[in-house]
């Protein structure tokens, strides 16, 4: 078997998103919010009123599950959302009083856990992390090509088989 002579680098950079977000996890659940919820609260508390499609960006949240997501959250009070006055294909989302509260109330217990965060690994590893992150993501901007794929083959990928004998 041929050996892959790189790390795995997307399994990585997931080990160390759980490392970092085990530590807000308890808050997070403590108010009653998914992930999902918590990184679109937060989102709006330091940005206000925001366009979906600004939303999908900032909180990495695919367009199609947003929709749900938001419909939960408006369910629970958490947002509302509106139309654009003049261009009524736009949705702009705001937090609702409720919204902020929980805003206001989580904001001092995450800075704290951070603040403990450093204390543990270091703020040097902290801010050494944000420093390499922040290099990648602007050197990402810059193309890479993608490798010539060979002809599918059936025998390799077997979900394609079964696709065609469903269909």
């Amino acid at each position: 078997m041929q050996a892959i002579n790189r790390r795995n680098l997307p399994l990585l950079l997931l080990r160390v998103r759980e490392a970092v977000f085990s530590h807000f996890r308890p808050i997070v659940s403590h108010f009653g919010l998914t992930e999902q919820q918590w990184r679109i609260v937060r989102a709006l508390g330091e940005n206000g009123e925001m366009e979906q499609n600004q939303i999908v960006e900032a909180c990495q949240i695919l367009a199609p599950s947003l929709a749900g997501v938001l419909a939960r959250m408006e369910e629970v009070d958490l947002v509302r959302r509106r139309r654009h006055e003049t261009d009524l294909r736009r949705v702009l989302v705001s937090l609702t009083p409720r919204g902020e509260d929980i805003v206001r109330h989580m904001a001092p217990l995450v800075k704290e856990q951070y603040e403990l965060l450093e204390k543990a690994v270091g703020r040097a590893a902290v801010e050494g992390l944000y420093a390499a992150l922040d290099a990648y993501l602007d050197a990402a901007r810059t193309p890479v090509p993608a490798v010539v794929l060979p002809p599918a083959d059936t025998a390799l990928a077997p979900h394609r088989e079964r696709r065609r004998k469903a269909g």
